[in-house]
């Protein structure tokens, strides 16, 4: 009887497909205060999302209602480089990255975007 029903467990899995897509943040928890008050961030982007259409990403940091952008990485493909700035007399800020790009489609390509979770970045004194 159970091996009637175990094709029927796996139906889930098969109609979800495969697609994933991660964001991982390269930054450590922590770094020292510095005089510019601007600290770097990295993050890299996996997708095995056929549609993706890699030269269109835009990502960028997301720091309360401040949007910064993102540059890539030098040598890396889905790695991305920018700055959060931190203002004298504040110890910590969160922060999350979004990730605009675009899908290929049926006619003109569908624009898409994925977010990461939230981080806290602290900042030390030296």
């Amino acid at each position: 009887m159970a091996k009637t029903f175990s094709p029927l467990l796996l139906l889930p899995l098969l109609l979800c497909g495969c697609v994933s897509t991660s964001i991982t943040n390269l930054t450590p928890l922590q770094q020292v205060r510095n005089e510019s008050n601007l600290y770097p961030v990295e993050v890299a982007f996996r997708s095995n999302e056929q549609s993706l259409r890699w030269d269109s990403i835009r990502p960028q940091i997301v720091v309360g209602n401040d949007v910064y952008p993102m540059r890539p990485t030098p040598l890396m493909t889905n790695r991305w480089e920018g700055l959060v700035p931190v203002p004298p007399g504040v110890n910590s800020v969160r922060y999350f990255y979004k990730f605009e790009f675009l899908n290929n489609a049926f006619g003109a390509p569908k624009p898409n975007s994925a977010v990461s979770r939230e981080y806290l970045l602290r900042i030390v004194p030296e």
